[in-house]
């Protein structure tokens, strides 16, 4: 099976941290709201404060280097499949003949990165589209030729 770019991880990295700034924030304005409006003057520590979000951004890395070291794809003969995830592991077979069109696509910080996705399209209603993320621009445009090939072939043949 292919793996992604491991520029992939910067980007899951950036988003981690994200996520710990924002509960820095939520933390610090909590702690700063909650004497206004409870009659018991309460005071979180700045050290407690720092720890949490420490280990936030922890988890955040280390989140996102698991991520990376399971998150993979394949073209088989019937199918793309794909594994991916840390909490919960899904693994997923798009059959060609499901397919309905490929896009690739560049975000402004997977621009940044060099980066890019590949969005299937399939038939159906539920989970409709995969995304695999973290590949270069010449590989995404790459598989989404293999995969617009692989889903005219397989047209053609389940055709009655």
């Amino acid at each position: 099976m292919e793996s992604l770019h491991p520029r992939i991880r910067l980007l899951w990295i950036a988003r981690g941290a994200l996520a710990a700034a924002v509960l820095a924030v939520a933390l610090v304005v909590l702690d700063q709201w909650l004497p206004t409006v409870l009659p018991v003057s309460i005071s979180v520590p700045p050290a407690a404060i720092a720890a949490v979000v420490a280990v936030a951004f922890v988890l955040g890395i280390v989140y996102a280097v698991r991520l990376y070291q399971v998150w993979q794809f394949e073209l088989q003969d019937d199918a793309l499949y794909l594994e991916r995830g840390v909490v919960t592991f899904v693994e997923t077979a798009v059959p060609f003949v499901r397919v309905q069109h490929v896009d690739t696509q560049f975000g402004p910080v997977e621009r940044v990165l060099g980066l890019s996705s590949v969005v299937v399209y399939t038939a159906g209603s539920r989970n409709a589209d995969v995304r695999i993320p973290g590949l270069t621009p010449d590989r995404a445009r790459s598989l989404q030729n293999t995969l617009r090939e692989l889903a005219v072939e397989s047209e053609a043949e389940d055709a009655v």
